[in-house]
This record gives structure tokens, C-alpha cells and sequence, in this order.
């Protein structure tokens, strides 16, 4: 299993637009079947420089999957992004892959 994960420094002045976009463009991105969930999380550090942080972390099945969404559908879908918010928003990305999972049932 791996997680793509983008996070996203966004300004203030574009915040609440923005969000409404992240929220449209994660459906978007599950739509081209390289992955079977994503997580919206806020990142709780102040920023020196300044705004918002995000992390999305979408969740892939496979490396064939991932690699296949680089090679057809990540240009197309982050250019949308740069051309709606350009300068206000800066993002970068990482792999993870998941070695071990681990949770706990509490009585």
C-alpha cells in the first residue's frame, strides 16, 4: 500500500475558495481508480511563512496504480489547481509506503 500525499501551503486571501476547490478535486482525483481513499487533514503548525496548511493523503493499492496515475491523470489534474490560484498556493509532494498497520480496541 501507498499514500500519495500533497500538502499544500494556501494564502489567506484565497482559503475559503480554495477549500470549497480541495473538496470538489479529491472526488476527482478518486474518479480516476489509483486509489481507494483520501484523507483531508489540516497541518497545526504556524507557517512562518504565513496561511494555511493542508495535507491530502491518497491512498493507492498498489505502485502499478500510482505510477499509472503520474503517467495519465496527475499533469491534467494539477494544472487546474496552478491555473486557479497560480502564486497563492504552493504545494509539494511524497510518497509513503505503508509497512504496518496497527490499531486497538478499547472495553
Amino acid at each position: 500500500m501507498y499514500i500519495y500525499n500533497v500538502t499544500v501551503n494556501i494564502d489567506k486571501s484565497i482559503h475559503d475558495e480554495w477549500l470549497v476547490w480541495i473538496k470538489q478535486h479529491i472526488p476527482q482525483v478518486l474518479s480516476t481508480g489509483k486509489f481507494d481513499k483520501a484523507t483531508l487533514t489540516k497541518v497545526l503548525v504556524e507557517e512562518e511563512m504565513g496561511g494555511v496548511t493542508y495535507s491530502i493523503q491518497y491512498r493507492s493499492y498498489s505502485r502499478e496504480a500510482l505510477d499509472a496515475y503520474y503517467r495519465e491523470d496527475a499533469d491534467r489534474l494539477r494544472t487546474e489547481g496552478l491555473k486557479k490560484f497560480a502564486d497563492k498556493m504552493l504545494a509539494f509532494r511524497t510518497e509513503l509506503q505503508i509497512i504496518d498497520e496497527y490499531s486497538v480496541e478499547f472495553k
